[in-house]
């Protein structure tokens, strides 16, 4: 069994996530690599995956959403999970009371489990930090408005013993040869 983990990310932080779940699925005795969706050319030598992007502002990044909708043919006939970053704090729960990291989902999600049946999505809190250099006019343009820092809180909130649970999980699906549908 050969995983890919294909991942797009802004500022790293995704990235370190999909090289996490790497290391985990290899710990548990499933080979797994970890690579950008931009460097990733041919599906053949891998017989799962799991693929990741940043989210901002309820959206998948465009490189992750080419990236399946591209593959979606070979990556339908395979077992798929989806994983995303983004939400920022330690809250689990926002202001009205609902789950930031169910809520967090990008809105892409619901067409690409249409297209792939994927067997589990995963949202993670990601990484931010304020001294990196801005991409795009929207970062920019949010970086110099008030709210900004309520919204986007400085720091490194990404949960690695859920991270390596949820790769735990899924090397024991791939184990087992049951990948069930979530």
């Amino acid at each position: 069994m050969n995983v890919l983990v294909a991942y797009a990310t802004r500022h790293g932080s995704t990235a370190g996530i999909a090289e996490r779940i790497a290391a985990a699925l290899g710990t548990a005795g499933v080979s797994a690599e970890a690579h950008p969706v931009s460097e990733v050319a041919d599906l053949t030598p891998y017989d799962a995956f799991v693929i990741g992007g940043a989210a901002y502002m309820y959206h998948w990044l465009k490189d992750a959403t080419a990236f399946v909708k591209r593959h979606r043919a070979e990556l339908a006939e395979r077992p798929v999970w989806l994983f995303s970053s983004g939400p920022l704090g330690t809250d689990r729960v926002d202001k009205e009371g609902r789950d930031v990291l169910e809520t967090g989902q990008p809105k892409e999600f619901e067409e690409l489990k249409g297209l792939l049946h994927p067997r589990g999505e995963q949202v993670f809190f990601g990484a931010w930090d304020p001294s990196a250099p801005p991409v795009g006019i929207g970062e920019r343009l949010l970086r110099h408005m008030p709210a900004s820092k309520e919204a986007l809180p400085a720091g490194d909130f990404r949960d690695w013993p859920a991270i390596e649970a949820w790769a735990a999980e899924i090397a024991e699906a791939l184990k087992s040869g049951e990948a069930p549908v979530n």
